[in-house]
């Protein structure tokens, strides 16, 4: 098989490879098995009981918009306000890639939505950073680890802020808005992403692996520039940012992402080249403006977060794979990793995500190497460039010889 061969790759070598996951809600990637348990221990009321009822009900392979898809966030971060459970689900998570090749994730949760009068930010947070820690021991202390068959499980956390929230949705979050309760909106979210910039400094110096700084939920209306100030005090304290952009709004969400946020990478990116999303009156050459965004994207190497199948579930005006514009993205040399955004909730793993978009973007063998590589190099990687750039080459050293056992 040559590097510009468009065969089929196969299932087994997709699994074996080792991969990268940059795009991972914690709360959105519960095992079904351990939320249904959960639930009962907690006397959470569930639609089922039963991990085929669940699928059937709420966590499906299809759902009809955004609206359903958020549905099943309820149910999973009911679970999640206690820092037992939190741990667990932190460790069941890094167990189950590990299960199929991924050596890297970046987990993203909000530590504000899982607050309560008992816990702090901090406490969640460290409650996670326990939860990974105990995920990744059995596969680092394992034969084809110390061997060096097999290469080390590493990750980071990327503390993810709320472009809007309410009163219902933490205590956290109740407490804001009424300390709060006479300022503009747009304060009120600002000062809560503040906060959590700084807690996330503070946490980082204490050695915990807070890799990276993120601004999740409704995009439309709710633009990053409002959150400036946090993006800047992360960017003073050098930890990496990432932004949902261009995934239910257009090139500029992105755009303003990138120069006023610092972003170092895009999570979804979805509607980039969607010039006719353009709003800006200014803007008269908008197929321009898209090609010169990409062009400087890829430039200057800002990752993209590429979460195909949730994207397919949330995106109504996205019919199939080929409608994604992952292979535009390849095409202008984009640096793409592929993610699953929500394990449980979009019913992915790292390796489905890849063999959809090996067998519908039609990727070369060259293309599909290109692509898991860059899911390491674009990492938040929590130790020193040094540390990264042998880790990377490990997975590169690592892919090479799986794949020499391909036929030729």
């Amino acid at each position: 098989m040559s590097p510009n061969s468009r065969q089929r790759i196969p299932r087994d070598f997709i699994r074996d490879i080792p991969k990268s996951d940059l795009h991972l809600h914690l709360d959105g990637s519960l095992r079904l098995k351990t939320l249904i348990e959960l639930s009962r221990e907690e006397k959470r009321k569930l639609p089922s009981y039963t991990e085929a009822g669940l699928r059937k009900l709420v966590f499906k392979d299809t759902y009809k918009d955004l609206l359903e898809y958020l549905h099943g966030f309820m149910y999973t971060c009911a679970v999640l306000q206690d820092m037992d459970n939190l741990a667990r689900v932190a460790q069941e998570l890094v167990e189950d890639n590990a299960a199929e090749g991924v050596r890297y994730i970046e987990v993203r949760f909000a530590p504000q939505l899982h607050v309560t009068p008992a816990n702090s930010v901090r406490d969640v947070v460290r409650a996670v950073a326990q939860g990974l820690a105990a995920g990744a021991k059995a596969h680092n202390n394992s034969r084809a680890v110390k061997s060096g068959e097999d290469i080390p499980f590493h990750y980071g956390m990327i503390l993810c802020a709320m472009r809007r929230f309410k009163k219902g949705m933490s205590p956290y979050f109740a407490d804001i808005l009424r300390l709060m309760e006479h300022a503009p909106k747009e304060e009120i979210y600002g000062a809560a992403s503040l906060e959590l910039a700084r807690a996330g400094v503070e946490l980082k110096d204490e050695g915990l692996p807070v890799v990276g700084f993120d601004l999740a939920g409704e995009e439309a209306g709710f633009p990053p520039a409002e959150h400036a100030p946090a993006y800047q005090y992360a960017h003073d304290h050098f930890i990496q940012k990432t932004v949902h952009a261009g995934e239910a709004y257009g090139p500029e969400s992105i755009w303003q992402a990138i120069t006023q946020c610092h972003a170092n990478r895009i999570g979804h990116g979805t509607f980039l080249f969607a010039s006719e999303m353009i709003q800006d009156p200014k803007i008269e050459d908008k197929k321009k403006y898209v090609e010169d965004l990409a062009n400087y994207m890829a430039s200057q190497r800002i990752g993209v977060e590429v979460c195909v199948t949730s994207n397919l579930q949330t995106i109504p005006s996205l019919k199939s794979i080929a409608q994604h514009p992952v292979r535009q993205m390849i095409d202008h040399g984009l640096s793409v990793s592929l993610c699953t955004d929500n394990r449980l909730v979009s019913n992915t793993t790292v390796s489905r995500e890849i063999e959809l978009v090996a067998e519908h973007a039609k990727l070369t063998r060259g293309e599909l190497k290109r692509l898991v590589i860059a899911g390491f190099k674009g990492s938040f990687f929590p130790g020193s460039f040094s540390e990264k750039r042998k880790f990377v080459q490990a997975a590169a050293q690592r892919y090479d010889a799986l794949e020499s056992a391909l036929p030729a």
